[in-house]
């Protein structure tokens, strides 16, 4: 492990960096909307909304939350035996962190990630997209003029080409404290194959194939509205975006009328790629053919876009879906969804818990106090009770994947966190410190009996001891050893 430089760039300096980059991209935020829509072709909308809008939240709350908890703090309530001494708490940076972006969010995610990493401390070296290319350096750009006039160290902030060969090489070619990706899962396992051996810490967000509960509650315009926005923002392209929505059998019918209006008006739209666009179309046409219903009547394969790619595709809402089939399954990353009924709670959650990658699960209820019921049974990071997606941009809330959706925390309080080490330092003062060296038999009695007082010994009832399996029991113990045998043998 390559140990961090001694700080040479202070936590007010990296601060006053923040505000420069915030400003840097509202600055240039009509620039770099229109590279998204280059890079990804992403609506400016989306992408003022999606993008443009969550990295300058975080900035602000960045500014405003990251000094105090980056700041040395004293550690209190040590009890009777601390008070010889101080504990200190301070932050440290993880060093040289390697950050591997992700193209569907180009700005945001890796906006953030680089945030933190900076604002804490680290060197930074990022292997941008080669599906953002255009957008993600101009990002990378801003973050280092904000830093010209802040004292930021000429080798804080590197990064390579936004080619697959630099990501190929990246982690080979060079050794890092921490690696911070966001992608597919079969990429996530590689990376953390490549960096087993040395034991290389890392945060892997990796995808999720979340659930949204509609309940005998809920209402089914509001439903209907947050669902559909979940599978048509981005095209469908977001990590925490419903692939199956599980609908009560009583709100099952109204449901599927409101959300059929939305799918019927749907236009075709880009994904990143050909191959993205096929794996749904031949989904959606797996899914027809095994009893599943296209809301939007009919089932159109991939369009081309202004560049000749097969790449276009309309969103597809799927009522009466099996439960078995792939689509449900929803391995796809795209804007297809799985409308499935259920009888009620107790039957989604079953479906639900085979479900292996889980981000982020939406509720819908007029009674929100229920999903306190239920929701350790959702295993997410995040639940949405009334919504989709949008309440996730909150700068506070952070995002972390369990299992096969990965491991480490990104975003929020701790997300910054995440990205420094704690040391914990204690002083003592020599005229009460307490020596354990020759220890008389009374000084221990007084211990003891101190110790008793302080944590409460007496108040609770005595215990009955019963005899561990195996042992002879306590009514035998002062038998002869003939009575014993001749117990047992009477059994």
């Amino acid at each position: 492990m390559t140990l961090p430089r001694p700080e040479n760039w202070s936590l007010s300096d990296r601060l006053a960096w923040v505000a420069a980059f915030r400003r840097a991209i509202a600055t240039h935020q009509d620039e770099m909307i229109g590279l998204i829509a280059r890079d990804v072709g992403k609506p400016s909308f989306e992408a003022l909304m999606g993008d443009i809008l969550p990295l300058l939240s975080a900035c602000k709350w960045t500014e405003k939350r990251a000094g105090s908890l980056l700041s040395p703090r004293r550690l209190r309530h040590g009890g009777v035996f601390s008070l010889a001494n101080k504990a200190v708490l301070t932050r440290a940076p993880l060093g040289h962190v390697a950050i591997i972006a992700t193209w569907n969010y180009p700005i945001q995610l890796l906006g953030i990630e680089l945030l933190q990493a900076l604002v804490a401390g680290n060197r930074v070296t990022v292997k941008p997209s080669e599906n953002a290319p255009r957008s993600q350096t101009l990002l990378l750009e801003l973050a280092r003029d904000a830093g010209r006039g802040c004292n930021m160290p000429a080798d804080q902030l590197a990064w390579t080409p936004a080619t697959r060969e630099a990501g190929a090489t990246l982690l080979k070619d060079h050794h890092f404290d921490h690696v911070v990706f966001t992608g597919s899962t079969s990429v996530g396992i590689a990376i953390a194959e490549t960096l087993a051996p040395t034991m290389t810490s890392s945060t892997l967000e990796l995808s999720g194939r979340d659930s949204a509960f509609v309940l005998d509650d809920a209402d089914p315009e509001l439903a209907a509205s947050a669902i559909w926005q979940g599978v048509d923002m981005n095209t469908g392209q977001t990590c925490m975006a419903p692939r199956r929505a599980l609908v009560d059998e009583k709100v099952y019918a109204d449901f599927v009328r409101r959300i059929a209006s939305r799918a019927g008006a749907a236009r075709p739209r880009p994904l990143i790629s050909e191959q993205s666009a096929k794996q749904c179309y031949d989904l959606a046409i797996d899914c027809q053919r095994r009893g599943g219903r296209s809301l939007a009547g009919v089932i159109e394969a991939p369009e081309a876009d202004s560049n000749g790619r097969l790449r276009c595709l309309r969103p597809m809402i799927f009522a009466d879906c099996p439960r078995d089939v792939p689509l449900a399954e929803g391995r796809h990353f795209g804007p297809l969804l799985a409308v499935i009924p259920v009888k009620n709670l107790e039957d989604a959650l079953r479906i639900h818990d085979g479900v292996d990658q889980v981000l982020t699960t939406s509720v819908f209820t007029r009674n929100p106090a229920r999903v306190a019921g239920f929701r350790h049974r959702l295993r997410s990071t995040i639940i949405t009770v009334n919504d989709c997606l949008l309440p996730t941009i909150h700068p506070s809330v952070g995002l972390s994947g369990h299992g096969m959706s990965g491991w480490g925390i990104t975003k929020g309080e701790a997300g910054l966190l995440a990205m420094t080490r704690p040391i914990y330092t204690t002083e003592t003062i020599p005229l009460l410190r307490f020596s354990m060296e020759a220890v008389s038999p009374s000084i221990e009695r007084g211990m003891s009996r101190f110790i008793k007082f302080w944590y409460g010994a007496g108040k609770v009832a005595p215990r009955t001891l019963s005899a561990p399996a195996g042992d002879i029991a306590p009514e035998t113990q002062s038998r002869k050893p003939e009575q014993v045998a001749a117990t047992s043998a009477a059994n």
